[in-house]
């Protein structure tokens, strides 16, 4: 673990002290896993119980990890997951330490008492960003404070910009978990000035321009964004869509910001609004992959876009296609993307082309001779050169355009190799840091793709065609997935037509000496990749085409397979037709040649062996705070930034600092007047203005009155039992309002609002319904998604139907989303239906109702089934999990409370020991019978073990069991098929 800087400390001598309670705002990359890390170990004692609420998968495996390296290891950070049994949670709480824990285990087992919420000496929040008046985290709080008034609570976050939306945003953060203090450290802070210091001399940004084809397709993206964003607040007028421009749209949130601002009337917008919608979110994901795919990559997602656009699933023309695709600027993004991978001219016609078996291979020509022992070598042919590649169509010239930040790359490495020979001399082995090279990318797929380059790259080139032999190698496999397209759509032309499998068996059986001349050129290549292979090596990555084969090529970013459909200027008939009147073995070999077969023993220690730090080039993808640990671990001495990221920046100033006598360089690579430059500095800009608000917010809060829980108001002990007793009188009851509730249902926030509501909630699980609000009513929540699946797989016709067996008042209870427009089908799709209903006169209307016809109201259609299936079962409406809430407590007045004991064996199955449990469809029968009614039903069960005992007593032992008159009726109906009632 690095040391501590001086900032670090005095936020740990502000924050580390049991009795207080706080909250932590620091920016981004100032190393907020490094002081909780601290923290967790000041705490570490089998004498406290810390519990660590709110962090991820990844997030509590590199923090066990810090502390693992820290000295925490008996018994360390202990994870309690859902696979963490109910006694082995019992012993772990007992024997107190460090135990990170999710946000549904604490809340159950705080509200079942098996956490001892009293002895809990503290709880850390981390993303305390996330609280809200429904989050988990204000509810466990409200737990935590009702049991234990002196154990302390300390929140934590490092995302400034998602505390701004809203009315007081950071008073409400602290309202709900109940803090009074917040500590703010941006990077402006004059504390974190004073350790980092502003010199960034050791940063060298590196500018480049983007090309002439990708300056233009940037600009067109933009305009289709800018025109996309305008149609979007034409078409809606009603709502404050002001904050909705192109820099916002750089950002991943920025979808959800235009979701959420249409989420309300989401129900009444077209279907041309929604597809604007989620032309935003493509055209925000072109801008990042012109950037960061190549060429080839990027035409290909291009075509694809087309296709799927141009032609639904049901292989038919689609109705509403993306509007920008229909723009002049859409044609320049199509055409230039084209003109960057190769150019179509017009071929002229020729005679006798020269046959395979012509061209030459120096090299089979020279592992030939060898083979033969031949001393002397087959003279060279100067027209060699000049030949155009086979594998190439006529009429398409290749242009092959490489990322400009490639050459970038290749010459910061150059001039990383040439400083280290210069200071090998002046570095001693006490000095720290190594001359491990680290590039970090924004995603994997760009590391895979940097790394392809660096393994190939041939540095003798010249600048921007460093990368030829895998461009030329990315185009074979483009034109050969082309070829596959054009292969479906010829329906006479046989599937594997290019693959030319018969032809190499063929070869093989007539060529006898095809082995010995394949070992040969196998130790040709081997030796040739020796001779060219750098001093330099990269890591984080598989070699190139190393899953190649004849039926799957190695990818070049297209897709796995052809998509119908043909776009603009589509050539995947003609290449096709070139492609099969070529040999299949020599474009296969084109594709798939690059790599060859390694003998593990003699060169193992050759291509796989460990390499010393200065011969290793470590490439990897931003990720969290587990690059600080990284870092820590590799020590690089310099460091490529390939795409812009602020926060790794200032994780490279914290490293630096932590590290004295560190020599860091870093090299910041960035296309002038490029989305990634306005993305970075926009990301700035943000959060130094939420960081402002904050600062501005705290010094003019007023302070949250925190309020102690009642445990039962006199509401709620004053009930009325029934009003046949003197007339409505109130009597005194001390049995708390409480709502029993089934243990899956915490994922939802309805158990935290009616804990809210001053309800005890009593965590169970339950075999019939959700919530059990009274011995007579059970309620079944759906949210829509919910509502749609069980209709679909028949679990709620189910569900209805124990509901009905077992409870007198079964209720199905619909709730929607907060802010979510209340509202089953949009408004376009219910017009539809009604056209297509009234397309047709009313004998012919039945003929006409299609599936297609009839989709929109299915949910309607399979509820009014429903109701009329069990005529009992209550439908409720709920707008939002509060008005929910406030239904509850309605329904619940003037009601006893339930049995909690009664509620879990409703419907579950009793002992096996005993006999075998309740058949639910066999009580149904009886229930149909005269005489037995739901009082009586379970003492008729008692009674007899099946229907068919029942059928087979007499009329005497029948009344005795149901009384005379019933039993008659009951008799008479199972013999004689009537009774007289």
């Amino acid at each position: 673990m690095s040391m501590l800087l001086a900032f670090h400390k005095n936020i740990l001598e502000k924050i580390h002290d049991p009795s207080t309670n706080e909250l932590l705002l620091l920016a981004r990359g100032l190393g907020m896993r490094r002081i909780i890390c601290k923290l967790l170990q000041i705490y570490d004692s089998p004498q406290s119980l810390i519990l660590l609420v709110g962090a991820s998968p990844e997030e509590e495996s590199a923090i066990g990890e810090e502390l693992g390296i820290m000295g925490c290891k008996k018994p360390g950070l202990r994870i309690v997951g859902f696979e963490t049994g109910k006694k082995d949670r019992q012993d772990l709480y007992k024997k107190g330490g460090l135990i990170s824990i999710t946000s549904q285990i604490l809340t159950v087992d705080m509200l079942t008492s098996e956490m001892p919420t009293h002895l809990i000496t503290g709880i850390l929040i981390l993303h305390a960003e996330r609280a809200t008046p429904t989050s988990p985290e204000a509810f466990i709080v409200r737990l935590y404070r009702e049991k234990n008034k002196s154990g302390f609570l300390k929140a934590f976050s490092d995302q400034p910009e998602h505390i701004i939306s809203g009315m007081s945003p950071l008073r409400t953060i602290m309202k709900e978990l109940q803090l009074r203090t917040v500590h703010i450290y941006p990077r402006f802070h004059q504390e974190v000035i004073d350790t980092l210091g502003r010199d960034r001399s050791s940063v060298l940004q590196l500018a480049i321009d983007m090309t002439e084809y990708m300056t233009e397709i940037h600009g067109a993206i933009v305009q289709c964004m800018t025109t996309t964003l305008s149609e979007l607040k034409r078409s809606n007028t009603s709502l404050d869509l002001d904050d909705l421009n192109v820099e916002n749209a750089y950002f991943r949130s920025f979808d959800m910001i235009v979701r959420r601002q249409l989420d309300t009337v989401w129900h009444k917008v077209g279907p041309r609004t929604k597809q604007l919608v989620n032309d935003l979110a493509t055209l925000r994901r072109l801008l990042n992959y012109l950037l960061s795919y190549d060429a080839l990559a990027f035409h290909a997602y291009l075509e694809t876009l087309i296709a799927s656009n141009t032609v639904n699933d049901a292989g038919n023309a689609r109705q509403n296609q993306s509007p920008w695709m229909l723009t002049d600027a859409a044609n320049i993004i199509f055409q230039y993307a084209k003109r960057r991978c190769y150019t179509v001219t017009k071929v002229a016609p020729t005679v006798n082309p020269q046959p395979i078996h012509d061209v030459d291979d120096e090299d089979a020509w020279a592992a030939l001779d060898e083979m033969e022992g031949m001393a002397a070598k087959r003279p060279a042919f100067p027209q060699r050169a000049a030949q155009r590649p086979k594998w190439l169509p006529d009429g398409i010239e290749p242009v092959l355009e490489e990322l400009p930040k490639w050459s970038l790359v290749a010459a910061a490495l150059q001039e990383i190799e040439e400083e280290m020979i210069r200071r090998e001399s002046q570095l001693s082995s006490r000095d720290p840091g190594t001359n491990t090279v680290l590039i970090m990318t924004s995603s994997l797929r760009t590391s895979q793709s940097l790394n392809e380059f660096l393994s190939s790259m041939n540095s003798d080139s010249p600048p921007g065609t460093e990368g030829r032999k895998m461009m030329e190698s990315k185009l074979r496999t483009y034109f050969w997935w082309k070829s596959r397209l054009g292969e479906r759509k010829q329906e006479n032309k046989p599937q594997g037509s290019t693959h030319g499998g018969p032809n190499q068996n063929q070869n093989q059986r007539n060529n006898p000496t095809s082995s010995e001349l394949g070992e040969a050129l196998k130790k040709k290549d081997r030796e040739k990749q020796a001779r060219a292979a750098s001093r330099r090596r990269t890591r984080g990555g598989g070699p190139p085409n190393a899953g190649a084969s004849r039926d799957n090529p190695p990818s070049a970013g297209v897709p796995s397979g052809p998509t119908d459909g043909k776009g603009p200027a589509d050539d995947s008939d003609t290449i096709a037709e070139f492609l099969a009147t070529q040999d299949g073995d020599l474009f296969l070999t084109s594709v798939n040649g690059g790599l060859s077969q390694i003998d593990f023993a003699s060169d193992f220690d050759a291509f796989y062996g460990l390499l010393p730090a200065e011969q290793t080039v470590l490439i990897r993808a931003y990720s969290d705070d587990t690059d600080e640990l990284m870092l820590a671990e590799v020590q690089p001495r310099y460091i490529i930034m390939f795409e812009p990221n602020l926060d790794f920046v200032r994780r490279v100033e914290v490293y630096k600092k932590s590290n004295p006598g560190l020599g860091v360089r870093v090299y910041l690579l960035v296309y002038n007047f490029s989305c990634e430059e306005a993305k970075y500095l926009a990301g700035v800009r943000r959060e130094k203005d939420a960081f402002e608000r904050l600062i501005r917010e705290r010094g003019s809060m007023l302070m949250p009155i925190l309020e102690e829980r009642r445990s039962e108001s006199t509401d709620s002990l004053i009930k009325t039992i029934s009003s046949r007793i003197a007339g409505g009188r109130k009597e005194i009851n001390t049995e708390p309002s409480r709502v029993i509730v089934d243990m899956r249902e915490f994922r939802s926030s309805l158990p935290s609002l009616l804990h809210a509501s001053n309800l005890l909630v009593v965590p169970v699980t339950l075999t019939v319904g959700d919530y059990i609000l009274t011995p007579d009513i059970c309620v079944e929540r759906k949210s829509i998604p919910d509502l749609v699946s069980s209709f679909n797989s028949g679990r709620l016709y189910t569900q209805c139907e124990l509901m009905s067996v077992h409870y007198k008042q079964p209720i199905l209870l619909i709730e929607w989303e907060e802010h979510k427009s209340f509202s089953l089908d949009t408004v376009a799709d219910v017009k539809s239906y009604a056209k297509a209903s009234n397309k047709y006169p009313p004998k012919k209307q039945a003929a006409a109702n299609t599936d297609a016809n009839v989709s929109a109201p299915t949910i309607q259609s399979k509820l009014v089934l429903l109701t009329l299936t069990f005529p009992r079962v209550r439908i409720i409406w709920s707008s939002s999990p509060y008005a929910t809430a406030q239904i509850f407590n309605d329904l619940k007045s003037n009601n006893p409370e339930p049995d909690p004991l009664k509620a879990i064996t409703v419907g579950a199955e009793e002992d096996p020991e005993v006999g075998a449990g309740v058949n639910t469809a066999a009580e149904e029968l009886l229930r149909t019978f005269p005489g037995i009614t739901s009082k009586n039903v379970k003492h008729v069960m008692n009674k007899v073990k099946s229907v068919r005992e029942l059928c087979e007593l007499s009329l005497p032992a029948v009344q005795e069991i149901l009384g005379v008159q019933p039993g008659k009726a009951c008799y008479e109906f199972i013999h004689h098929g009537e009774s007289k009632r």
